[in-house]
């Protein structure tokens, strides 16, 4: 579903980094798209020790994916989980926290100053600035429920998010993700799947969904969103007696959290318009193949965006938006023996 071009922006937005721990690099495409609603964060220095990746596949407006590009991390690292070396914590709560920032008179003021315009009848978001006292105040970033305007009773956008983020802090790495984004590591060149795509026909989904009220057509939430969690979405949210995770729709995320070992290749997180072109170990042997006759890390994920580029608009697969971050080891972090990922390998479930 969606507006396509009659011919594709192929134009990349691309980025590299490294310190002496790990080697990222990161692109992204709009595609045949008409327009580009994803977004991501790439911070090599969240703090001294910690690394934060993310990619954010907007639907139904480029918003809410960029204000957790924008937000995300700095909530993370606000949290006092975070100070006491709890980071699954730390991002689990940020999850949730972006839908409650995005509510109010400044959620309405700070998703306008992103650049999209209010639709006053969907409560969508998509392309006016209107920021009376300018979105990048430094006042208490906690205090937005208190901020009061015409706009103080805003629920919060329709268009929504997923999420799907990594941190890395010596050998930890913790993955948190929410929607159908994906995050895969490369370990002795098998690829495991670090996160799980949150389809509304899984049964622990359909259930939730049920429960609150919904329902699911042609696999889709009230026959309209094609995934069961996510930021934003709040007409699925909208449930005064059920909590945030019980919500038809969710931002509620699954944390996985992996011991890294002297195996381990790399990391890519992407949004499914790669995923719906190749499976997590076809990736995997392309980046492998690639890696090591390519200029830079940015290079290698703009040949995948390449390859995945749908040649017209018939197929479906291959016309999405497309972003891509890939994170390479660059030394041994531990000498542990091969340490369970928490998942099984993403052949198996694959070809399950």
């Amino acid at each position: 579903m969606g507006v396509y071009l009659s011919t594709p922006k192929t134009d990349k937005l691309s980025e590299d980094g490294e310190n002496d721990k790990l080697k990222f690099g990161l692109s992204s495409m709009q595609g045949w798209r008409a327009s580009m609603e994803d977004a991501h964060s790439a911070l090599l220095d969240l703090d001294n020790e910690t690394a934060f990746f993310g990619v954010f596949d907007g639907h139904g407006g480029r918003v809410v994916a960029k204000f957790c590009a924008k937000y995300l991390h700095s909530q993370v690292l606000k949290s006092e989980a975070y100070s006491s070396g709890d980071l699954g914590t730390a991002v689990h709560k940020a999850f949730f926290r972006m839908d409650e920032m995005m509510r109010g008179q400044r959620g309405w003021r700070e998703l306008s100053a992103l650049g999209d315009k209010m639709n006053k009848f969907s409560g969508m978001i998509e392309g006016l600035i209107w920021s009376p006292r300018g979105s990048d105040s430094k006042n208490a970033e906690d205090d937005w429920a208190l901020e009061e305007g015409p706009h103080s009773d805003f629920d919060g956008p329709t268009c929504g998010s997923t999420a799907c983020v990594a941190l890395v802090r010596n050998n930890q790495l913790v993955v948190a993700n929410a929607g159908d984004s994906r995050c895969v590591i490369s370990r002795a060149g098998q690829a495991y799947n670090l996160s799980r795509d949150h389809k509304p026909e899984l049964v622990a989904e359909r259930e939730r969904i049920l429960k609150a009220g919904g329902f699911i057509r042609m696999g889709r939430i009230n026959g309209s969103l094609n995934l069961a969690r996510a930021i934003g979405d709040m007409e699925f949210k909208q449930n005064k007696f059920l909590p945030p995770e019980k919500q038809i729709v969710t931002s509620n995320p699954d944390i996985n959290v992996v011991e890294l070992c002297n195996e381990d290749d790399f990391l890519v997180l992407a949004c499914d318009g790669i995923w719906d072109c190749m499976s997590s170990q076809q990736l995997v042997d392309f980046i492998h193949e690639h890696i090591h006759t390519e200029s830079s890390l940015s290079a290698v994920c703009e040949r995948v965006l390449d390859r995945c580029l749908a040649p017209s608009t018939m197929g479906g697969d291959g016309c999405d938006n497309m972003t891509m971050i890939l994170v390479q080891f660059k030394k041994p972090v531990s000498d542990k023996k091969k340490a369970d990922v928490g998942e099984q390998s993403a052949k198996g479930k694959e070809e399950s």
